[in-house]
């Protein structure tokens, strides 16, 4: 009689204790994956000046704090059902994405927009593929409250999860000399996101004077890159910011195919005059409803900013698939194809998006360039992914539209006809390799 007076409560206290202990399990094997280590910073091509100036003077980076926020990044806890975290759209395997066209969240729903990697999101000026926060900081806020993210209603709900967790109460006391509070969890987890630095590319060692760094192909699509592509004018690359992008937004035709600009631009700025336009709302407009296709105009309501979207690095394309905003295209050559015919039209295309008139050859060349942008880290699931995007693109090209490329197709839409845009000479250099190297 006494021992079952014993085993029925333990039994109850295991029943109790046993989704906490799964929970913590899990969470220890995500942060344990190789890839979600802290990156070196000695490699080929990183910037460190750069680096040292983006590091917030109010938020050093210490060992600790890196710890404590890696712990937070991948701590199913902080969704509202314990089985979401910051990991699971920024999984360490897949080059800190899901690699799905938009991301999943609490109760299977899906967003807008395609999960942007984590990898080297220190060094983008803004946040968010519209640039609706301003540091990775506040990046990191917005998730966890997002009903269809993460499912937390307010950041007191999320305080009071992790103060009942005896190792966070000594953790943020060690590292903020506080106890847990939403800002400080935070700027631990922008801490550990600022040690995802990911460069010594072959092209890194290519551009250190290596010739033998990358093959021909990618040196004539570096070529390409640099002149016919015209890649270079949104995707630029100097040795102080070796980055591929210009941090500034643009209309390159990917909601147009889908989205009705001016009703939705003028529904946005209701819902936002109605609702303040604060942070956690732009959130949701982004993420919940098909306002999300006029991108930066929610941020500024500039009509020059619809269908606008942040310039991406290009930096380990092939762990980061499908491409754009949406995750529309799912490999790179489809994403050449896109930009090849002058995207989709509409009224709010950048001036710069036209017909490129590029051969298969130098498309194949460009992917080749793309590929050796790709970190050591991830070479093995990069080549995977490029013989699978090379098998798909050699019979299943849904965005190439070679007469479109080529400046001998009228586009259709208010106000186009005829040829549209001019195509950009033929590449004449003999040696490529002089564009780079020593």
């Amino acid at each position: 009689m006494l021992r079952k007076r014993f085993l029925i409560p333990g039994l109850l206290l295991v029943a109790i204790l046993w989704p906490l202990i799964s929970v913590a399990r899990a969470q220890l094997e995500e942060s344990d994956k190789p890839f979600a280590a802290p990156k070196p910073l000695n490699q080929v091509g990183f910037p460190s000046e750069l680096y040292s100036w983006l590091i917030p003077a109010d938020n050093p980076q210490t060992p600790q704090k890196v710890a404590l926020g890696k712990a937070l990044f991948f701590d199913t806890r902080l969704s509202a059902d314990n089985k979401e975290s910051c990991g699971t759209c920024h999984d360490p395997d897949k080059g800190f994405t899901d690699q799905l066209p938009t991301s999943k969240g609490i109760h299977g729903q899906f967003g807008q927009r395609n999960a942007p990697t984590v990898l080297n999101a220190m060094f983008s000026v803004l946040q968010f593929w519209d640039g609706r926060e301003p540091s990775l900081e506040d990046q990191a806020r917005d998730p966890i409250l997002n009903p269809i993210e993460m499912g937390m209603k307010s950041a007191d709900e999320v305080v009071a999860k992790i103060s009942a967790i005896p190792e966070y109460q000594k953790q943020f006391k060690e590292v903020f000399d506080e106890a847990p509070n939403y800002k400080d969890l935070t700027r631990a987890i922008a801490a550990y996101e600022r040690t995802q630095v990911v460069f010594d590319s072959p092209f890194d060692h290519f551009m250190a004077g290596d010739q033998k760094a990358i093959s021909a192909s990618a040196k004539r699509g570096w070529s390409v890159f640099n002149g016919k592509g015209r890649c270079m004018s949104c995707h630029g690359w100097n040795p102080t910011q070796p980055l591929f992008t210009d941090n500034r937004f643009h209309n390159i035709g990917v909601s147009a195919h889908k989205s009705d600009f001016v009703p939705l631009a003028r529904k946005a700025l209701a819902l936002i005059a109605k609702g303040g336009g604060g942070a956690q709302q732009l959130d949701q407009l982004a993420i919940q409803t098909d306002m999300s296709g006029v991108g930066r105009f929610l941020v500024t309501k500039d009509p020059h900013d619809i269908g606008g979207f942040r310039t991406m690095g290009l930096r380990n394309l092939l762990v980061t698939q499908p491409y754009f905003h949406d995750g529309s295209q799912v490999t790179l050559w489809d994403t050449v194809d896109h930009y090849n015919k002058g995207g989709v039209q509409n009224a709010f295309l950048d001036g710069g998006i036209v017909p490129l008139g590029l051969t298969e050859p130098e498309i194949d060349d460009l992917v080749a360039f793309l590929a050796s942008l790709t970190s050591p880290v991830y070479k093995q699931a990069a080549q995977k992914e490029y013989q699978a995007q090379f098998k798909l693109s050699r019979t299943k090209r849904p965005q190439r539209d070679t007469a479109a490329a080529m400046g001998s197709k009228g586009h259709s839409g208010p106000g186009f006809s005829g040829p549209f845009g001019d195509i950009g000479p033929e590449q004449t250099l003999e040696n490529p390799a002089l564009l780079g190297g020593d």
